[in-house]
């Protein structure tokens, strides 16, 4: 009889998924985000919810430069706004 591992879907703080085998403790920093299944399963989850690779970090960095205005634009405002 053939006996296939069940595994559960984690997320750790930067938002980056992973399996593990559900009868294995939980690793260090990671949680279970409540889907078990087969390999199969858990990857088809994954696959739909984690559409942005980069870590939670690097898209907070990057959305704070897209609002903050850069140095130069900051200067050229400035010059702008100076009589």
């Amino acid at each position: 009889m053939l006996v296939s591992t069940r595994y559960a879907v984690l997320v750790n703080h930067e938002e980056q998924y992973s399996l593990w085998p559900e009868s294995a403790e939980l690793p260090p920093g990671w949680r279970d985000v409540g889907v078990h299944g087969t390999k199969e399963e858990c990857l088809a989850h994954i696959d739909r919810v984690w559409t942005d690779m980069r870590p939670l970090s690097l898209r907070a960095l990057r959305s704070q430069e897209h609002y903050a205005p850069s140095r130069r634009e900051a200067v050229t405002k400035l010059r702008l706004d100076t009589p």
